[in-house]
C-alpha cells in the first residue's frame, strides 16, 4: 500500500525533533503515512501555510491556537492542539554589556533561581528594557510578563518586547536592537558560540513544566480527517518515546543538524537536547535536568488546564472578559482526540483531562489507565497555584 503524503510544517527549532523523528526513523511508515516536512521562515508564515491549507498539520507555539479561538491575531480558522510535543527548552539570554552589568551588580548567574535572576535583571536592565520573542504568541512571552510582573517590572507595560523569528535572535542583539531575548533551542546557544550573549536563566526557572510547542491542525481538518490524524498523532507519541531512550538524543542531533533541518553543528544541538548548557563566550556551563522533554511524565498529554492558563493570561493583557476566555480557550487543547488516537497502545493515559497548575513538587502518581503514570514537578517559580475549577 502506498503511504499517505501529509505536509507537516516547522520552524528551525530542537523541539521540531519529534516529528522529525517520527519520519527518519520510520514511525510514520509503521503507520501508513510520509511526512513531507517543510521549513518555515517565521511562525507568523508557518501559522498562515496551515490555515491557509499550504501545509495539514505543523509545529505550533501552544498560545496559538488559544489566540485563534480568543479572536487574537487574525487567523480566521479554528485551530486545535492534538498533542504537546514539547515542554520547556526556552532560554533568556543578555547582551554581553547587560551580562557585565548583572556580574557587576553581584549576580552570580546561577541559572535556577527565577525570583534573583529577574529582580537583577530588573535593576541592572535600561529603561525600557527591550526584549526579543519569536511571536507575540508565544510561551516565551507569556511566561516573561508573568515573570516580569510578579517581580514588580509590569509587563507588557514597563518593557519594549520586539518580535525576532529565531534564527535571527543573535544578530538582533548583536546589532543592538534588543537587550535581551527569550528563544528555543538552539538559538541562546547559537547568540553564545557567536560571542554575541550570555544565557541568563532556562524558562523551566519560571515554570517548571511549561508546554511550549503543539502539534496544531484546523479543526474542519481534524473532524474530516480524524483517522489520518489519529495516525500522525500516534507517529510522534512513538518518536517522543524514542527520544527518552538512552543514547537516543545524540542521534537525534546528528539528524537535526542536517541542512534540510537546522543546519547546525551537532555538538551545539546535544547541548539543548541534553540540558547541558554553555551559557558565556568564557565557557562557564549549567546543566538543566528536564530542560527539555518529550515523553516522561505524560508530556504530549495536552492538558485543558494548561490551555486554560494561556488563555486568561492572554485576556488579562488584551483586556478580553476572562471567564469568556478561559471556556474558549480550554476547548483548543483537544485531549479527546489524543485519547481516542492512542486509545489500544501502550500509552499510559492520565484519567484527568485537566489538573492543578504548579502544585506538584515532586514526581507524583497520578490516576492513569494502568496505574504506573507519574507526573513530573509543575512548579511556577512564585509557587502561586493556578486551579481551573476556581471561579475567575
Amino acid at each position: 500500500m502506498t503511504p499517505t503524503r501529509l505536509s507537516v510544517g516547522f520552524i528551525p527549532l530542537i523541539d521540531a525533533v519529534p516529528l522529525i523523528a517520527a519520519q527518519e526513523m520510520g514511525f510514520a511508515g509503521e503507520e501508513g503515512i510520509t511526512l513531507d516536512l517543510v521549513a518555515a521562515p517565521s511562525w507568523s508564515s508557518l501559522r498562515d501555510m496551515l490555515v491557509f491549507g499550504r501545509v495539514q498539520a505543523a509545529h505550533m507555539l501552544a498560545p496559538v491556537p488559544v489566540a485563534a479561538a480568543l479572536g487574537l491575531g487574525g487567523t480566521g480558522s479554528a485551530i486545535s492542539a492534538v498533542s504537546v510535543l514539547s515542554v520547556n527548552g526556552n532560554t533568556i539570554g543578555v547582551s554581553r554589556e547587560l551580562a557585565a552589568r548583572l556580574r557587576g551588580a553581584g549576580h552570580d548567574f546561577g541559572f535556577h533561581d527565577a525570583t534573583a535572576a529577574g529582580r537583577a535583571l530588573i535593576a541592572a536592565a535600561p529603561a525600557p528594557l527591550r526584549i526579543g520573542v519569536p511571536f507575540p504568541f508565544s510561551m516565551h512571552a507569556e511566561l516573561l510578563y508573568y515573570w516580569l510582573s510578579a517581580l514588580g517590572l509590569p509587563a507588557p507595560q514597563g518593557v519594549d518586547i520586539k518580535t525576532v523569528p529565531p534564527p535571527l535572535m543573535a544578530d538582533a542583539i548583536a546589532a543592538g536592537e534588543i537587550d535581551a531575548f527569550c528563544v528555543g533551542a538552539p538559538w541562546g546557544s547559537i547568540a553564545v558560540e557567536q560571542g554575541v550573549g550570555e544565557l541568563l536563566l532556562p524558562t523551566s526557572a519560571i515554570w517548571s513544566f511549561a508546554p511550549e510547542k503543539v502539534l496544531a491542525v484546523r479543526t474542519d481538518w481534524a473532524t474530516a480527517e480524524e483517522a489520518l490524524l489519529g495516525r500522525l498523532i500516534r507517529a510522534v507519541w512513538r518518536a517522543g518515546r524514542w527520544l527518552d531512550e538512552p543514547g537516543t538524543r545524540s542521534l537525534a542531533a546528528e539528524i537535526l543538524s542536517r541542512p534540510e533541518y537546522l543546519n547546525v553543528d551537532a555538538e551545539i544541538l546535544d547541548r539543548g537536547l541534553t540540558g547541558s548548557l554553555t551559557i558565556s563566550p568564557a565557557g562557564d556551563m549549567r546543566e538543566v535536568p528536564g530542560f527539555m522533554e518529550f515523553h516522561r511524565g505524560a508530556a504530549g498529554f495536552p492538558w485543558r488546564s494548561q490551555a486554560e492558563w494561556i488563555a486568561l493570561q492572554l485576556a488579562a493583557r488584551t483586556g478580553l472578559d476572562r471567564t469568556t476566555a478561559g471556556r474558549a480557550g480550554r476547548t483548543t487543547f483537544r485531549s479527546d482526540i489524543y485519547r481516542a488516537a492512542l486509545g489500544g497502545t501502550k500509552a499510559d493515559l492520565p484519567g484527568a483531562s485537566s489538573k492543578l497548575e504548579g502544585a506538584l513538587e515532586a514526581e507524583t502518581a497520578v490516576a492513569s489507565e494502568s496505574g504506573r503514570l507519574f507526573l513530573r514537578p509543575n512548579l511556577f517559580f512564585d509557587r502561586r497555584i493556578f486551579d481551573p475549577d476556581a471561579p475567575v
